[in-house]
């Protein structure tokens, strides 16, 4: 794509560098059978590995889109026994099969109106709103991207940086704050503040400088 237009003759490949980072591991298996229920329009039959409640549960989706974010595969699908839209880690996915049953299909519409208003991967009505300020040395960054396409943003006097997003679920939205931490500040909501000030105190705590012996 970029060399197209262009004159020269030899090969723009070794003049790219592409890194990933933390990449989590998928089986290959599981991300063909993925996509052979996508294209062919079938249902899937899992075995989910839960990390927050540390279980395996076993289900039936409808495979909708396959999405890469931050160096990892996500499956959207309709879940039959939640009887809902979900998203799932295909590196969680322990087992998959693919069923003769034809995948229900969910319409565009409704696909973004779950997945667009939600922070990050995590869907959902955005019933809060974060408002976050970041110094100005830190602002130089974090003022060029976008977390949201629903952000407000606007910088100070003193060059500190205002942003605000909606979220429905906060767990990717406080790794961002810790990642900006100490150059970011929560103005609200109350309990987004105290959970990353909980987190950073426990974070201090385990990093605590070591008695020299």
């Amino acid at each position: 794509m970029l060399a197209e237009g262009t004159i020269s003759e030899h090969s723009i490949e070794h003049k790219l560098r592409l890194i990933h980072f933390a990449p989590r591991k998928v089986e290959s298996k599981h991300f063909q059978q993925i996509a052979s229920g996508l294209v062919e329009g079938k249902r899937l039959y899992i075995e989910y590995w839960n990390r927050d409640r540390k279980e395996s549960t076993r289900r039936v989706i409808s495979p909708q889109q396959l999405v890469h974010y931050r160096e990892n595969w996500i499956l959207d699908a309709w879940c039959h026994s939640k009887n809902a839209l979900r998203s799932f880690a295909l590196d969680a996915i322990q087992s998959i099969r693919v069923l003769d049953e034809l995948a229900i299909e969910v319409s565009p519409k409704e696909m973004q109106e779950h997945f667009r208003s939600g922070y990050g991967i995590f869907a959902g009505a955005a019933a809060h709103r974060a408002l976050l300020k970041f110094t100005s040395d830190r602002a130089q960054w974090v003022g060029k991207e976008t977390w949201h396409h629903d952000q407000t943003s606007s910088y100070l006097e003193d060059g500190s940086y205002m942003l605000e997003v909606p979220y429905s679920n906060d767990q990717e939205l406080i790794m961002d704050l810790l990642r900006h931490s100490p150059e970011v500040e929560v103005l609200g909501p109350p309990e987004l503040r105290r959970k990353l000030h909980v987190l950073l105190c426990a974070a201090a705590t385990r990093n605590s400088l070591l008695e020299s012996y």
